[in-house]
């Protein structure tokens, strides 16, 4: 385990995943994940108090739709965490910070912007063109 400077952030100037940026995304990642599920315990907690208890019909269905509506967030956030825990995996594999289909380097700003990411931006482009092509036909 690598204790990071409390005011490290990676630079292009070092070697790319060097020891310092993959402990750098690797906290990232970790608090991120640990965020979304303290989320996903309040929302649990809410849920759980009980029916709604509201008398008047426009305001269980606000109530309703407010509930539903947490649930989908909820379940957004569990596919998030699903990749977050690809992106740790990748990290243990020193595969973290390389394009899947290219294996090029991600790049410092995109991890940072978007640190589940697989693909560099090129490889995202022409990822998406295909699919709009596709969807087209």
């Amino acid at each position: 385990m690598l204790t990071l400077p409390p005011d490290y952030v990676p630079s292009d100037k070092e070697e790319f995943m060097n020891p310092l940026q993959v402990e750098y995304f690797r906290q990232k990642l970790v608090k991120w994940r640990n965020e979304l599920l303290k989320e996903a315990g309040g929302t649990l907690a809410s849920l759980s108090e009980g029916g709604i208890h509201e008398a008047d019909v426009t305001d269980r269905a606000s109530v309703e739709t407010d509930r539903a509506l947490e649930l989908r967030t909820r379940d957004r956030a569990r596919k998030l965490i699903g990749k977050i825990n690809q992106a740790l995996l990748r990290i243990e594999n020193n595969a973290y910070g390389y394009c899947e289909e290219t294996g090029e380097p991600i790049g410092l700003k995109r991890l940072e912007a978007r640190p589940i990411a697989t693909l560099s931006i090129e490889a995202q482009e022409r990822h998406e063109r295909m699919e709009k092509i596709h969807r087209d036909d």
